[in-house]
């Protein structure tokens, strides 16, 4: 029978469901406004190996010339997106659950192995409570990541104000790079998460709909004797048996731990009423002798 138990709070839920749609629209602004300046790109000199992004990329998505439209957007959910994290953290510190989130010193190893196991190079994986080493890493990193979006984000949308923030972050050119990387980031961890959610199963996604986790019954076994056809087998499973002659046995011993008799098997018991029989024909008759017949007659 199937067990139901709670595995995600009612807060933990709406944290998770707030921030989801928030941090994409927060991307998409994002990418609305870096196409105004989109000068970040790998490689060197003037050998180019990925730029980001080039111009089919912008045009999928209906990019260009939306840079008020995706300012509006990204400064009104960015304060969304700083209310619902800084509610989060302190969540998770007075309810306790960072504890199950925060990695221990087993994490980094045990990440590995899990790892290993989600490529199928690994048979079992290691043991976890509510979350395993790798999704405790993952989801700490991403609390770390949130804070540094908002620090370097602050630091490009008002450099003056915040200009004490903004060097130390490095100047305005650094902040904006970190924030740029901070939002790969982000965008690589949701791929990768949505696809884990996938691989994880309708009951898994459930879990963090209804906060509860379904988990298999244990197995029932059922015990179906067997019958022992005597007359096709009749030593299946019995102990090997010992004949003893007449001769070996003594007088008054018992053989009652150390000696298993032979049962007597039909074909035996022919045998010995056969054996009888001849035995009798061998004898001398009983018919009567001259000398029997006077001494009746004279009885």
């Amino acid at each position: 029978m199937k067990r139901v138990i709670k595995k995600h709070p009612l807060a933990i839920r709406w944290f998770h469901w707030i921030n989801f749609p928030v941090v994409a629209i927060m991307v998409f602004s994002g990418m609305l406004i870096y196409w105004a300046n989109d000068v970040y790109r790998i490689g060197w000199g003037n050998k180019t190996i990925l730029k980001f992004f080039p111009d089919s990329f912008y045009k999928a998505l209906h990019i260009p010339f939306r840079l008020a439209e995706g300012m509006s957007l990204h400064f009104v959910f960015m304060w969304l997106f700083a209310i619902n994290g800084f509610v989060y953290v302190l969540y998770l510190i007075f309810s306790g659950e960072w504890r199950l989130i925060v990695p221990n010193k087993k994490s980094l190893k045990e990440s590995f192995l899990v790892v290993l196991h989600d490529l199928h190079l690994r048979k079992s994986a290691p043991p976890q409570k509510k979350y395993n080493a790798a999704q405790r890493i993952a989801y700490t990193g991403v609390i770390i990541m949130g804070l540094g979006s908002l620090l370097t984000g602050l630091s490009i949308y008002k450099p003056i104000q915040f200009h004490t923030l903004c060097t130390l972050l490095g100047g305005y050119e650094w902040a904006r790079a970190e924030h740029f990387i901070l939002t790969i980031l982000f965008t690589l961890f949701f791929i990768v998460h949505i696809v884990q959610v996938i691989l994880a199963g309708w009951n898994n996604f459930r879990s963090m709909v209804t906060g509860l986790d379904v988990l298999p019954g244990a197995k029932e076994i059922f015990l179906q004797p067997v019958i022992i056809n005597r007359e096709k087998e009749p030593n299946q499973f019995t102990a090997p048996v010992i004949k003893i002659s007449q001769h070996e046995t003594l007088q008054n011993e018992t053989h009652q731990h150390n000696v298993i008799l032979e049962e007597k098997k039909p074909a035996e018991e022919a045998d010995k009423t056969k054996d009888a029989s001849d035995l009798k024909d061998q004898l001398p008759s009983n018919e009567n002798k001259p000398g029997d017949t006077e001494d009746s007659n004279k009885l």
